[in-house]
């Protein structure tokens, strides 16, 4: 079985691969190839996945390419995780719209819609090829912002498309481990194993990086009000500390960790304009300096990226935290991002249930088919899914509250008309996307953000 890794010179894609070699049932991916348009960052990530296979028996025949035709034909699966526009583009995207006033977190408000309207255009002609070379294939999205690009997707390849994301699932497990509820599969939903383990439903429900943990059923019986009674069970978790016991428990539910951005905004926006470095420069900063170590053929490959890689994560959301006074991330959280995996682990899932035919319950982001009531049926959604050889069905979820409700149709306003401004080159349209979303408050701040983006992105030439 072929699988094929678009944006495959990407940071997090030895991730991919140690999950492809932990699999040894039958009917596993014996074959990956690598494609990207930086064949400098092929090579150095080729010789991470080199060492990773060193010594395993019937390891995955690796190869990379730039040449996008040749990747995608014979594919079983193709894994998208392309950065458009790379880390310097993810780095002006905060800069510009922190010095609007507004957030620029890649995914979130400004800078999630710059970041779309510049990828968007690509992953529609990515789509068209898929389409034309490898019709039967899977695709499976985690290219940001995962939501609206796999909603971009599905408009070229339907259901043969469907986006991943591991926050659900971090934010599950941490809950689930909090209350000695299991939940380790990796899945966010289904069966959990370790102590205590039953049964574990998550009634999760929203968008991609706009969902709440409803409740977290074991053995038939919700745990979460539990934990909503328990100061100290909130605050042995990183939502718990992130939100605080007393919004928590105002909303009845666990936000996603992303929801910090919408809830605390100001406090968020404060954060990162008084850090040395917004996160976008910090990686950028990073991973080339571990690209160009990797330059050399003396380095070793996998110590260098696992070091790079402990550090990444270790301030993974750290303006967030601080702005919320939550302390640096605790062990249990990186460990757990070792011992159960994330994205990863969740993408290895679906393939296995789809080619193997080995249904699972994964919370995923597909067509919403209502499943979440108040959206139409086209519109992606992030929800609890059975996934099998036919692919992901979403599952019936109750309505949101009204406050999430709100947000959530804010929210897909602003992506269908990102979506909107992408198919038609307006920059008006484009002024519209930005001014429709909750964190942009201003029209004329989103007028002078669609200028300062397409002045800093040679991707938004388009818009006219």
């Amino acid at each position: 079985m072929k699988l094929t890794i678009l944006g495959g010179g990407g940071f997090r894609v030895p991730l991919v691969y140690g999950a492809l070699l932990a699999d040894r049932a039958p009917g596993r991916v014996t074959e990956v190839t690598l494609y990207d348009v930086d064949a400098g960052r092929l090579a150095a990530v080729a010789r991470v996945l080199a060492e990773q296979a060193a010594g395993q028996a019937d390891a995955p025949d690796v190869s990379a390419t730039t040449d996008l035709d040749g990747a995608l034909r014979g594919a079983d699966f193709v894994f998208s995780a392309i950065r458009v526009g790379g880390l310097a583009g993810r780095a002006a995207d905060e800069r510009i719209a922190l010095d609007a006033g507004v957030l620029g977190q890649e995914t979130v408000g400004a800078g999630g819609i710059a970041y779309g309207l510049r990828t968007l255009p690509v992953v529609e002609h990515i789509a068209e090829r898929t389409a034309a070379l490898a019709p039967d294939a899977w695709f499976i999205n985690f290219t940001n912002p995962a939501g609206l690009v796999t909603e971009a997707v599905s408009r070229r390849l339907g259901d043969r498309v469907i986006g991943i994301c591991d926050s659900p699932v971090g934010l599950v497990r941490r809950v689930a481990h909090a209350l000695d509820a299991g939940g380790g599969s990796g899945s966010g939903a289904g069966p959990g194993s370790g102590a205590g383990a039953g049964e574990v439903w998550a009634d999760y429900a929203g968008l991609n990086h706009l969902g709440w943990l409803r409740a977290l059923h074991v053995d038939g019986r919700d745990r979460l009000p539990r934990l909503l009674a328990d100061s100290e069970l909130l605050g042995s978790f990183e939502e718990g500390r992130l939100f605080g016991a007393e919004w928590i428990r105002a909303l009845g539910a666990v936000p996603n960790e992303y929801l910090h951005y919408y809830y605390f905004h100001r406090e968020a926006v404060r954060a990162y304009r008084q850090a040395p470095q917004t996160r976008g420069a910090f990686l950028h900063a990073q991973q080339a300096g571990f690209y160009a170590r990797l330059a050399d053929p003396a380095a070793p490959a996998l110590r260098t990226w696992d070091d790079t890689r402990a550090e990444r994560e270790a301030t993974y959301m750290a303006e967030s935290r601080q702005a919320a006074g939550a302390g640096a991330r605790d062990t249990a959280s990186l460990t757990g991002l070792t011992e159960s995996g994330g994205y990863e682990k969740v993408a290895l899932a679906l393939m296995r249930a789809i080619a193997r035919d080995e249904r699972a319950t994964l919370i995923l982001n597909v067509r919403n088919r209502g499943a979440l009531p108040g959206l139409d049926a086209d519109a992606v959604v992030e929800v609890p899914c059975l996934a099998d050889a036919n692919g992901a069905h979403p599952l019936a979820v109750s309505p949101l509250a009204p406050h999430a409700a709100a947000l959530v149709g804010a929210v897909k306003a602003a992506e269908r008309a990102t979506l909107a401004a992408a198919a038609s080159g307006s920059r008006t349209d484009a002024a519209t996307a930005f001014a429709l979303h909750p964190l942009v408050d201003s029209v004329g701040v989103a007028r002078r953000l669609v200028d300062d983006y397409r002045a800093a992105h040679p991707g938004l030439a388009y818009l006219r």
